[in-house]
């Protein structure tokens, strides 16, 4: 990768932060170096570009990205892995970031570079991770895969439930004492309100069809799975989704004030439109 004055590009997941980097690198380096001289290298007409790209003013066009790439001194793996970074951080949909996130962390060098991203992806990619961390707080906890295994719903293999474990370590959130028992690092985690990560939104999505399963997988007795459709305003939109913030920590904290918990659930929170709003869509 010459030319990059040590801004290795496999450790951004934006394109713009590299660029900023790279920028006062190379301007800080003292050889005349400025947005002008950048243009001139990319074949640009404007010499203004880098800096409404690096701003967020403008966004970076695929054609263009391969340009950007050969004027930052990026070679093979190294450029194609900046262009995909632009796809990855302007993809539109959900299904585009995944499969740019999916080619990202394909790279050799990225999973040689970024050993612990890949490992909190795989924590929400997969379902059972964050059941085994849960079930890890309970008494009778074995750390053998072939119980974890077992006591999922629905269950996984022995060799998933051993990769699993050893995910969770390494991230720790789960740790091993002297004596080998495991439990917990921390008693909680949250994705928080609006996670925006490519690997949360997979997480979710995997919950969402665990949710659609236990309709035949559990007794009606054992779920709760409910639904209710209603006309409100933005306001009201926004108050909701407050109210369910709110009430999701309530919910952590009854679970913090178990003394005998022996079974792991999961709580999906679903509030999304049916229709479009008049007023946003006019304004667009």
């Amino acid at each position: 990768m010459a030319g990059t004055n040590h801004i290795d590009v496999f450790e951004y997941l934006d394109y713009r932060a590299f660029l900023r980097d790279y920028y006062a690198k190379k301007k800080g380096d003292g050889r005349g170096f400025s947005f002008r001289v950048f243009s001139r290298r990319a074949g640009l007409g404007s010499p203004n570009y880098l800096k409404r790209v690096m701003e967020g003013d403008r966004n970076l066009t695929y054609e263009m990205a391969p340009r950007f790439a050969e004027a930052c001194g990026l070679e093979g793996e190294a450029a194609e892995h900046f262009v995909t970074l632009v796809r990855f951080n302007q993809a539109s949909t959900n299904a585009e970031k995944s499969r740019a996130y999916s080619k990202l962390t394909g790279s050799k060098t990225y999973r040689k570079i970024r050993k612990l991203d890949l490992a909190q992806s795989a924590y929400h990619s997969k379902w059972y991770l964050p059941a085994i961390r849960e079930l890890a707080a309970s008494r009778d906890f074995e750390p053998d895969p072939r119980w974890i295994a077992s006591r999922l719903l629905p269950c996984i293999k022995p060799s998933e439930a051993k990769d699993a474990l050893n995910t969770l370590l390494e991230l720790g959130l789960l740790k091993s004492d002297e004596a080998g028992r495991i439990a917990q690092s921390e008693p909680l985690i949250s994705t928080g309100a609006e996670a925006r990560a490519v690997h949360v939104a997979n997480y979710h999505r995997a919950m969402m069809q665990r949710a659609a399963e236990a309709i035949d997988l559990v007794p009606p007795a054992d779920r709760d799975i409910s639904s209710v459709t209603m006309l409100v305003s933005a306001g009201g939109l926004q108050r909701m989704k407050k109210r369910i913030q709110r009430f999701r920590r309530e919910l952590m904290e009854l679970a913090l004030a178990e003394k005998e918990a022996k079974q792991v659930i999961q709580f999906n929170f679903q509030l999304f439109p049916l229709s479009v709003d008049p007023d946003k869509k006019a304004g667009q």
